[in-house]
């Protein structure tokens, strides 16, 4: 399998865990939790297939999205590019960065849905599937024009 679709592969499989029906019995909500948290995994999974991608060209020892996106990292204009995404707040790349880093935590990323009466609910505090959802979308498109910018190099 060729880079490129390693990367189609997870972007796929993620978009199919974040699809997939859950019955309703007494397992739906952890079962919807795995599948949330599963999607994420693979997005993260995803997003290394695609440093890999993009940056073959310069024969990286290591293709790690916390190493080659941080500010010392290579100087790549993939990687600058989506640096400067991942520090827009309202970007999809942040967003998918911090539940990324929520994935990793204690905690994990996933919340149980309902069982929330009374509280006051943000646009933030969406589902966590319509979040990766709407990143994965992001990510399918934007992943374009850098694979364009990548051949150019």
């Amino acid at each position: 399998m060729t880079p490129r679709g390693r990367t189609n592969q997870l972007l796929y499989h993620a978009e199919l865990l974040l699809g997939a029906e859950v019955k309703d019995d007494e397992h739906a909500a952890a079962r919807c939790m795995a599948h949330e948290e599963g999607a994420l995994a693979t997005l993260e999974m995803a997003l290394n297939a695609a440093l890999r991608e993009l940056t073959e060209h310069a024969q990286l020892p290591r293709h790690d999205w916390r190493e080659l996106l941080s500010d010392g990292g290579p100087a790549l204009a993939a990687l600058v590019q989506m640096r400067e995404l991942a520090r827009r707040d309202d970007s999809w790349l942040a967003v998918l960065l911090t539940r990324l880093d929520e994935l990793h935590a204690v905690d994990g990323a996933a919340r149980r849905h309902g069982g929330t009466e009374g509280l006051i609910a943000t646009a933030q505090d969406g589902a966590l599937s319509d979040q990766l959802d709407t990143c994965l979308r992001a990510f399918k498109a934007q992943l374009a024009q850098w694979r364009e910018t990548s051949e150019e190099w």
